[in-house]
């Protein structure tokens, strides 16, 4: 009887200060948007395997900037040319941090890399990194060899295909992926070396690249409901912990390769991108030193960019 009679006056007591929290607080004047669900809060309004079509259809009914929750979270989302500036140029500092998600703590090393990491010193050293010296036009027009001979390879390879049905998704993608890993890391790993024992096969490393540009566009529900997270209702959790070791495994013995390449030589000059940030790392002027995880995000983070810069119009235009 006592063990109700304490349940009671403490649902009693939540309700309470609930009530009162609800009745004090300030009124905001927030965006327009539909109600949403206790837990789940408007997840169910995305469900579907079509979800922007779901969040254009929001758009049309609720105007260019309106509120979602997503799960515990509120969402403001701009979908026009003066929500997009409000957000990227007027507010750009207030709304610069990324979100911390499963992702970005389990694929980048715990949000090291500029995509994940959050705003201030690291995160503008590593921008400036990124348009100075890795992404820069000197940079890429520096590896403009590579990428015309992995195309023309490309195309030794379509000449032979000739009259034989081809995917031609299949083949692009391959030659983005060929690029990426020469400019990246030096070495084209999408092919067999029979030189030399592999640390991974082609189609083990085809797969690892497609497993983390994969989870790291996913919806974790944890994401948004915090309490359920240590549940991984989806196995993503699982899948991105496994990706993330294999690629810090790969990642370290690609590391290992460069330094020995360059140990001992005097005024070396850098032969890829991981070679730029070893070099970078050896600064001692920077703001905030390189460790040996920040050149792995980093390297990680030309990767997934050149993956999305390596399309078909520019394909088109080395041709």
């Amino acid at each position: 009887m006592e063990l109700s009679t304490f349940a009671a006056l403490l649902l009693a007591t939540v309700a309470v200060i609930t009530l009162f929290r609800h009745l004090t607080r300030p009124k905001l004047n927030l965006p327009p948007g539909p109600k949403p669900w206790p837990i789940i809060g408007n997840l169910n309004l995305l469900a579907g395997p079509l979800p922007h079509r779901n969040m254009h259809a929001l758009v049309q009914k609720y105007g260019p900037i309106m509120q979602l929750k997503f799960g515990s979270y509120p969402v403001v989302v701009g979908s026009s040319v003066e929500m997009a500036e409000a957000v990227l140029k007027t507010n750009d500092v207030k709304l610069a941090d990324r979100p911390k998600i499963a992702a970005g703590k389990y694929t980048t090393y715990n949000y090291s890399n500029i995509t994940w990491s959050q705003y201030g010193p690291y995160w503008r050293q590593a921008r400036k990194i990124c348009l100075m010296e890795i992404f820069s036009p000197k940079r890429l027009d520096q590896f403009e060899t590579v990428r015309v001979q992995e195309l023309q390879a490309l195309l030794r390879k379509l000449f032979v295909s000739a009259g034989k049905p081809i995917n031609a998704r299949d083949n692009f993608s391959d030659l983005s992926l060929s690029v990426i890993s020469r400019l990246v890391l030096g070495k084209n790993y999408t092919v067999k070396d029979g030189n030399q024992k592999e640390y991974m096969s082609p189609k083990e490393f085809k797969e690892m690249i497609d497993e983390l540009f994969l989870l790291n566009g996913v919806l974790d529900i944890g994401d948004s409901i915090p309490w359920l997270a240590f549940l991984d209702l989806q196995g993503y959790i699982k899948r991105m912990k496994a990706v993330g070791q294999l690629f810090d495994g790969f990642l370290e013995h690609t590391l290992n390769e460069h330094q020995q390449r360059r140990k001992g030589v005097k005024n070396y000059v850098p032969q890829d991108m991981m070679d730029i940030l070893l070099q970078l790392s050896d600064d001692p002027n920077l703001e905030v030193q390189l460790d040996r995880t920040a050149v792995k995000a980093f390297t990680m983070v030309c990767s997934i960019h050149f993956n999305q810069r390596a399309n078909s119009s520019e394909l088109i235009k080395l041709v």
